[in-house]
């Protein structure tokens, strides 16, 4: 059975940073796409980021590109979110995602996790 299990989540005034983490079990991480999406109160399930397998394609949303970095240790089967220069507006649910290949990085996900929460105070 596969898990995905995230942590690192907090609460954390506006410019300051966290890192999220995601840890998978029940199956091999190899040839995987993981993405990260976040959901904010009464707001659907939004796309955050992704990458692929060798790591070597990352995907962001507009909101945050140039503050978020994902990142992955595949001998750890683990994921990574580094989040910089936090937002109130990035105030949400984090859910940790995994799916087969790496066709829309962006939806589709077969996986996830349980989700974090991320507040972030102004």
């Amino acid at each position: 059975q596969v898990q995905l299990v995230e942590s690192g989540g907090g609460l954390v005034q506006a410019g300051e940073s966290l890192r999220l983490s995601c840890a998978v079990s029940g199956s091999t991480f190899s040839g995987w796409t993981m993405g990260w999406f976040r959901q904010a109160p009464g707001k659907e399930r939004d796309f955050v980021a992704a990458i692929t397998w060798s790591g070597g394609t990352i995907y962001y949303s507009d909101s945050v590109k140039g503050r978020f970095t994902i990142s992955r240790v595949n001998a750890r089967n683990t994921v990574f979110l580094q989040m910089n220069s936090l937002k109130p507006e990035d105030t949400a649910v984090y859910y940790c995602a995994a799916k087969v290949g790496i066709t829309t990085p962006t939806r589709n996900y077969m996986y996830w996790g349980q989700g974090t929460q991320v507040t972030v105070s102004s």
